[in-house]
């Protein structure tokens, strides 16, 4: 295993002195340090992460890229026709989800895990694979340097437990704030009749326990775009209310998606973000929500309400309110960081087939109760 100082200390070694990336529990080590050591830009997504990178890097210094290669499919663009195009080297540290063995990760990953090392391939790009047994980044950046040194962008692709992971100090939190949970139970009955949408993370695993609903949506992976799905929902079953259970970092990753909401106007479209400030299932790291204001933008985009909320009751009434009135409309629920969540994947109990059958027999019976 290579240590946090290790590599924040090979970086630099290296003169790679910006580093952009998203979450990654692989790579929590070195991103809780470079963070605190001011060397790292927490990007909205993998495709803007390597696009600063090579901004950072386009006079001649370097720079690197943190990043889960089940983001793979963001940074491809910016890949084949930013980076690789004017020859701007960056490196880019990526985590192996579903490799070598997709059976033994959860079943988002399993089509990207056996994908990733042929599609790098298929753009000519180069990789190195660093093993779990890697003890010093150093010589995995050896191998790296002929390409760099030809001006071209370079994968590291690093296994489950290559690198030392960040572990919490365990403090209790300042001071209790509300729960997500808490809102989940609350919110239950509001969402009975709704096709409801959950993002990825600790959102769907806790609305999975809370209701145990086999009809809701429970995205995993398609981190933030948990929105535009409940988009194309709402537009093609106008008469089901659509509820979108959103994350401060998945709304973030692709925040655009708010103007497409607005520009299409469905009336049965309600969004409702929970804001903790953090990216709670990969180890904690801190999103940019503090300085973004959500309901701003949502009025902005031409959502048609969108109300900021910081107790359960006011929750309930601006999803009740959301749910009678015609939007689309925006509910924020600034909620605490739970840490590590007590809930399972709703994949632990079903398949995604059974999610998304479940889920397809929820709208054509709301809409048959509609026609009759």
């Amino acid at each position: 295993m290579i240590s946090n100082e290790n590599f924040c200390a090979t970086l630099a070694e290296r003169g790679i002195d910006f580093v952009a990336g998203v979450p990654c529990s692989y790579f929590s080590g070195p991103i809780e340090r470079l963070t605190r050591e001011g060397r790292y830009l927490a990007a909205s997504n993998e495709g803007a992460a390597l696009a600063a990178a090579a901004g950072a890097a386009v006079e001649g210094r370097r720079s690197a890229v943190i990043a889960q290669n089940s983001g793979l499919g963001n940074l491809v663009n910016p890949l084949t026709s930013l980076t690789e195009t004017y020859g701007i080297p960056v490196v880019v540290f990526m985590s192996l989800r579903g490799w070598p063995d997709p059976m033994q990760d959860e079943p988002q990953h399993a089509v990207m895990g056996t994908s990733t090392h042929q599609i790098l391939d298929a753009v000519g790009v180069p990789h190195v694979t660093m093993p779990a047994t890697a003890t010093d980044l150093g010589s995995v950046l050896d191998e790296a340097e002929v390409f760099l040194a030809a001006r071209k962008s370079v994968f590291v692709l690093a296994q489950k437990g290559a690198v030392e992971q960040h572990r919490a100090s365990g403090a209790a939190p300042e001071a209790a704030g509300l729960r997500r949970v808490d809102v989940l139970r609350a919110v239950e009955p509001l969402l009975e009749g709704a096709a409801v949408v959950s993002t990825t993370g600790y959102t769907s695993r806790e609305l999975f326990g809370v209701t145990g609903s086999k009809s809701h949506f429970y995205m995993q992976g398609s981190m933030g775009h948990a929105a535009a799905f409940g988009l194309g929902v709402a537009l093609r079953s106008p008469h089901v209310p659509v509820v979108v259970l959103d994350g401060d970092g998945a709304a973030i990753m692709h925040l655009g998606t708010m103007s497409s909401v607005g520009a299409a106007a469905p009336a049965n479209f309600v969004h409702l973000v929970f804001d903790n400030g953090s990216y709670e299932s990969t180890g904690g790291q801190a999103t940019t929500s503090r300085s973004t204001d959500f309901a701003g933008v949502a009025r902005a985009a031409g959502y048609a309400s969108a109300r900021l909320c910081c107790t359960v009751g006011e929750v309930m009434d601006a999803l009740g309110a959301a749910l009678r009135g015609a939007g689309p409309h925006l509910v924020v629920a600034r909620v605490e960081s739970g840490g590590v969540s007590a809930f399972s994947r709703a994949t632990a109990a079903m398949s995604t087939s059974d999610i998304r059958e479940g889920f397809a027999e929820r709208l054509r019976s709301e809409e048959r109760l509609r026609d009759s």
